[in-house]
């Protein structure tokens, strides 16, 4: 499903109502793994496992044990790879790969990247421009043989490029896939792009000014897969082993679909409220956009390589320049292919959310760098929470907000951050009220209306979706610093403010 999920009941029904998940229950069934099972222990895996604390802490509250958290968020099974100072630090797993087999998770354990997958596919769509294969900035038709992208001659008279397509300012829609069961008819890449049965999507079409702005597009990475794979001349799955994950060294990364009996020897399956989902595991076979299965020790390889080159050091899959024109913002913090975090340590990344799987992963210039992947959908905030208790433990400034304690803020303060914002795909209302600072979705029922915790007068916590917001000194934007990528809304100025009046119900 790669972002499509996410972005229809995480960010575009951002601050809705918070959604309980059940206790885990399916879980007890299974005893706990062998330490020795999930790889190799030291004193930072071990600090994992005890210091564990959510963004917003009641004045002394305590650590919790990773072990708490993952049955508290009905989560069976985490994988966990730390890089340090440039070097794969460790990799480690815990839990079950699935509430049937009962089968520990180990550092070898696959789980569905989803959208990390499309920063796998941005480095192999610029190795390729390297080798003098495909133009970054040319009109993809040019690239695209077997299928072209319908002219806009309104919205894209000159086309889309590679560029566009990579940073998510092509203007093109279908936001993301869903997948498919075990054993259904697959859709070919004409069909998915032409909406065309047994696709689920529609087609993929311009629908906004292309290299205008940030609109995030699955569709826009199918378009740079058929491409890739037309003028190489190679099935992208192949060409994406040929080039990158071999010579990576990722050996249990593939874009195989459906997974190859190598991947489902040690698969995690994907969970639901603490029961795997129907099948198991959906197929994507919009491969680009998400359908990489790999471990989060595979792609530390890929992260210390960009890492290598954007330092200066030749040898890797991309040469310093292009590695430094990958992370370099296209709009709206978006670099080719990742996530770029403009505050603090320079950092890029992704995170990726599929049916019954969630991951992340983050980096920074210095040569630190982690990557956490679980097989349960609950698993947003727990994924966090390891993310913080890593850098706390490394002292690694930057790359998890502090836990901090709620503030309160005066009226006048809190005035300070109500408006009307945009941005990402988002539109939203903050509103003053007399007991705190409220978010609401544009058209979206006043039902959903979320109170948002103030951490300081510049940063707001919203619970529901575990996502921390910072604002600009001058409120005239904020920034998303903590579980989604680095989206930014900004302030906009209505002839007639818009209202948090009632509208179409948004699927949670």
């Amino acid at each position: 499903m790669q972002r499509t999920r996410k972005l229809t009941s995480r960010s575009a029904a951002v601050f809705a109502s918070v959604v309980v998940i059940p206790a885990f229950a399916t879980q007890a069934a299974c005893p706990t793994p062998a330490e020795s099972a999930g790889g190799p222990t030291n004193a930072h895996t071990q600090y994992v496992e005890t210091h564990l604390l959510p963004s917003v802490i009641k004045p002394g509250e305590k650590p919790s044990t990773l072990a708490d958290r993952m049955r508290e968020s009905a989560v069976p099974g985490i994988s966990v790879a730390v890089i340090q100072g440039g070097k794969l630090a460790w990799a480690r797993g815990w839990g079950v790969r699935d509430t049937r087999s009962c089968k520990p998770v180990t550092p070898d354990t696959d789980f569905q990247a989803a959208s990390i997958s499309k920063t796998v596919t941005a480095v192999l769509a610029l190795r390729t421009v390297e080798q003098g294969k495909i133009g970054l900035d040319r009109n993809i038709n040019d690239a695209l043989k077997s299928w072209k992208l319908p002219v806009d001659s309104h919205l894209a008279p000159q086309g889309v490029t590679l560029r566009q397509l990579l940073s998510h300012t092509a203007g093109l829609g279908v936001h993301g896939f869903n997948g498919f069961a075990p054993g259904d008819a697959l859709p070919t890449e004409a069909q998915m792009l032409d909406g065309l049965p047994p696709s689920k999507a529609g087609p993929v079409r311009s629908i906004l000014p292309a290299g205008a702005q940030f609109e995030y597009s699955g569709g826009g990475y199918l378009v740079t897969e058929l491409a890739l794979a037309d003028v190489s001349g190679i099935p992208f799955a192949d060409l994406a082993e040929r080039e990158v994950l071999r010579p990576l060294g990722m050996k249990r990364s593939s874009f195989a679909q459906p997974p190859s009996r190598a991947v489902l020897d040690n698969v995690a399956f994907g969970h639901s409220h603490g029961a795997p989902i129907p099948g198991n595991y959906e197929v994507l076979p919009q491969l680009a956009p998400g359908g990489l299965w790999s471990t989060p020790a595979d792609l530390a390889r890929l992260l210390i390589d960009i890492q290598a080159s954007a330092a200066g050091k030749k040898g890797h899959l991309l040469s310093p320049a292009m590695t430094r024109d990958m992370l370099t913002p296209v709009k709206d913090n978006w670099g080719l292919g990742v996530a770029v975090y403009p505050d603090g340590p320079k950092r890029f990344g992704h995170d990726g959310v599929n049916n019954g799987y969630l991951s992340f992963m983050i980096a920074d210039e210095k040569g630190n760098g982690i990557v956490v992947m679980a097989n349960g959908d609950g698993s947003r905030q727990l994924m966090d929470e390891v993310t913080r208790a890593i850098a706390t433990d490394y002292g690694w400034t930057g790359m998890a907000p502090a836990a901090m304690e709620e503030k309160t803020l005066s009226m006048s303060e809190l005035s300070k951050a109500a408006g009307h914002f945009k941005g990402g795909g988002l539109d939203l209302n903050l509103e003053v009220k007399p007991d705190g600072l409220y978010a609401l979705l544009v058209g979206a029922p006043p039902s959903y209306a979320e109170r948002l915790i103030p951490l300081s007068p510049r940063r707001f916590r919203s619970m529901s979706l575990s996502t921390t917001v910072e604002f600009a000194p001058d409120f005239s934007f904020f920034t998303m610093i903590e579980g989604a990528p680095p989206m930014k809304l900004v302030r906009v100025v209505d002839k007639v403010p818009a209202t948090m009046k009632s509208g179409p119900n948004i699927r949670k």
